[in-house]
């Protein structure tokens, strides 16, 4: 009976070992074709995920590569055009002339003033008893050179008034911007409260703009009536924000910055170069000095340079070189930025 018992007992442990191997052989066969089918899916995943990472960097690359062809073409244009407009600055023609000088004058009623002019330094001339055959060139230096330098003058002047208030302009701006109103808010703004002549220049690219002229043009405009590299400089930042986008305040809030740091280095140069100038005043200055002093205490002695035609020729050539000397000593202690 015990021995029955072992035998069945064998036979049943046997059979389940058999079971069980056969079993196991089918359950790990479909655990390794599980497996295996999880390990493609984890690599086409994996690829599939590469694959988009490739095309979302493929795609950034693609739009940082168009937008950078978009700020250079932007920029080649802007600097053609600015090659065009610092055509007309650098030799403006007379009726642009009196309106970078803020002179609200025609080029008719100019032409009349200068003739005038160039009459009154005749009659001058011959007031003085100075020789006939001077008197073309009085005339030409009364109608052509003295009007003209006043023009010049006045341009002078009035970009540096511009230069003086453009910064805070600037910023007004900047602050309109970031409070949330638009730009051209902030530039009816200047355009309303500003000083003279930034006033005038935002008011023209209001006008501008109601006719029809977008602001960034209407910006870059601003250069042909007011001649500096600074109102360059802010229809350009305007310009390049316009088409390729960007912070507008914070490219304006650089610019002010920028702008601020270059006129204190223009007040540093002058003031290093205020000596050399002092110098250039009393050498040009002393010639005429000596010969007032010469002429108030021995009037024969000096009257020779006057009246006798060897005289004049002198003081013509002392002239010729008195001139070339002030006009190199004025280019040395001139510096422009």
């Amino acid at each position: 009976m015990f021995g029955l018992d072992l035998s069945q007992l064998t036979f049943v442990l046997l059979a389940t070992i058999s079971v069980g191997a056969l079993a196991y052989f089918f359950v790990f066969d479909n655990i390794e074709q599980q497996k295996k089918t999880d390990d493609r899916l984890k690599t086409v995943k994996l690829a599939a995920t590469d694959s988009t990472s490739k095309l979302v960097a493929r795609d950034k690359q693609a739009e940082a590569v168009k937008r950078r062809k978009s700020v250079q073409d932007t920029l080649n244009d802007i600097d053609k055009r600015q090659k065009l407009r610092d055509k007309n600055i650098k030799s403006p023609p007379l009726k642009m002339l009196l309106q970078q000088a803020g002179m609200k004058l025609t080029v008719k009623r100019f032409y009349i003033y200068s003739g005038l002019v160039g009459l009154l330094l005749v009659f001058v001339r011959t007031f003085f008893g100075a020789p006939m055959y001077l008197a073309p060139g009085f005339f030409l230096i009364g109608a052509l050179g003295l009007p003209r330098a006043f023009v010049y003058f006045k341009r002078r002047r009035r970009v540096a008034a511009f230069l003086h208030e453009f910064p805070n302009a600037i910023d007004v701006i900047v602050r309109s911007i970031r409070s949330g109103l638009p730009l051209n808010d902030g530039i009816r703004l200047i355009a309303q409260d500003a000083r003279e002549p930034v006033k005038t220049e935002f008011r023209r690219i209001v006008d501008m703009q109601q006719v029809g002229v977008s602001i960034p043009e209407a910006s870059m405009r601003m250069s042909e009536f007011m001649p500096c590299p600074e109102a360059s400089f802010f229809g350009i930042v305007i310009q390049i924000q316009a088409q390729a986008g960007g912070n507008l305040s914070e490219a304006l809030g650089n610019l002010s910055r920028v702008l601020r740091d270059r006129k204190k280095m223009k007040a540093k140069v002058q003031a290093l170069s205020m000596e050399a100038k002092a110098s250039a005043y009393i050498i040009g200055a002393l010639p005429f000095v000596v010969a007032t002093l010469v002429y108030l205490s021995s009037p024969g002695y000096i009257m020779i340079l006057f009246t006798t035609d060897t005289g004049k020729l002198i003081m013509i050539c002392a002239g010729i070189w008195m001139s070339i000397g002030i006009a190199v000593m004025r280019k040395m202690v001139n510096f422009k930025f």
